[in-house]
């Protein structure tokens, strides 16, 4: 086994932030099966990005710019991860569990009858073996598993569960050659369309989360509206998280129950059918705890829970719990906040 492979994902010529924290998460591996941390690095602005990917612990990369892995597309970077595998039989492959990184390494992990685990939060060795940590049933269990045999093993990973490493410079960079040619690849991809303004809660380390207790605003709707519980709690959204979120440089979340109500869009929701994070704060406003949210942010690091019901669910999960009207709490909040960080 000749090293410990991170698959770094692009787009647009820049690598995602997340994958810094497959690096983090590679090296520990790599340090215990004393192998060089090597990153994968396809598509354009390749071998700039191999050489931040050395600031993150790479020791090396093989890198590869060739137009047909521009951009993103599963049959040229799977044919290419699987010839790279096959080739030079890493102890193990690695990728942040984003949809690009779910499925490369789940094809590259059928087409080399390989293993794979998948969703990791924690990764140890014993031996030759590496243990896995990983949530099952909607994140109510932790379930432990582990590699068997010889052959490479395909791990993705839980954004946010994992700590970049510490700044390092050196690293040695291979380009390789792509696997397929482009009339050998079946896929075109003509354009794509940005979302303005869309939420990224799967980055954010802070997240400020609305439920459906947001609808009792003490506000009067204005004349000619036509749902005043809903005109309430997108006020409540808008003028009253959404400030607590930029005074602490997070990003505002939703229950299903706010979104179904339409008090804010779906890309904000969290939970179950909705964004899985892991933050480093939580704040849940107005929000009871259902099974279905508690399974999209049960892994945050510190969870904080403001509601009127102290026997509301979310309290048993909360580090730290707040019985009280929203619409009080969270204002005084966000000016003390502003006092003490001088916004």
């Amino acid at each position: 086994m000749s090293a410990i492979y991170v698959f770094i994902e692009t787009f647009a010529g820049k690598a995602l932030p997340t994958s810094w924290e497959a690096l983090g998460a590679g090296k520990s591996l790599a340090d215990a099966f004393s192998v060089p941390l090597t990153a994968l690095i396809f598509g354009e602005n390749a071998t700039a990005i191999a050489q931040e990917a050395g600031q993150y612990g790479a020791q090396a990369a093989l890198v590869c710019e060739d137009p047909t892995l521009t951009p993103y597309r599963l049959e040229p970077y799977s044919a290419l991860l699987t010839q790279l595998v096959t080739t030079h039989q890493p102890k193990a492959v690695l990728a942040i569990a984003t949809h690009a990184g779910r499925e490369l390494l789940a094809s590259s992990a059928a087409d080399t009858d390989s293993g794979m685990l998948s969703e990791v939060i924690d990764l140890a060795v014993d031996g030759s073996a590496i243990h896995v940590t990983r949530p099952v049933y909607a994140g109510k269990l932790l379930s432990e598993a582990m590699s068997a045999g010889n052959g490479p093993v395909f791990i993705t990973l839980r954004g946010r569960a994992f700590k970049a490493n510490p700044i390092n410079t050196a690293i040695t960079i291979t380009t390789v050659h792509p696997a397929l040619s482009e009339d050998q690849i079946k896929t075109k991809i003509e354009s794509f369309e940005a979302e303005v303004g869309k939420v990224n809660l799967s980055d954010a380390a802070i997240i400020v989360s609305g439920g459906r207790g947001m609808a009792n605003n003490p506000k009067d709707a204005p004349a000619g509206v036509a749902d005043a519980a809903i005109w309430k709690a997108q006020d409540g959204f808008s003028n009253v998280l959404q400030p607590l979120a930029d005074v602490l440089g997070g990003a505002v979340g939703a229950s299903r129950a706010a979104v179904d109500a339409g008090y804010i869009p779906y890309a904000h929701q969290v939970g179950q059918t909705g964004k899985t994070v892991a933050p480093d704060l939580y704040i849940a406003c107005a929000i009871s705890g259902a099974i279905q949210h508690q399974a999209g942010m049960r892994t945050s690091k510190v969870i904080v829970a403001i509601n009127k019901d102290g026997e509301a669910p979310i309290f048993k999960m909360a580090r730290y719990g707040l019985v009280g009207d929203v619409y009080k709490i969270i204002p005084a909040l966000t000016a003390e906040l502003k006092a003490r960080l001088g916004k």
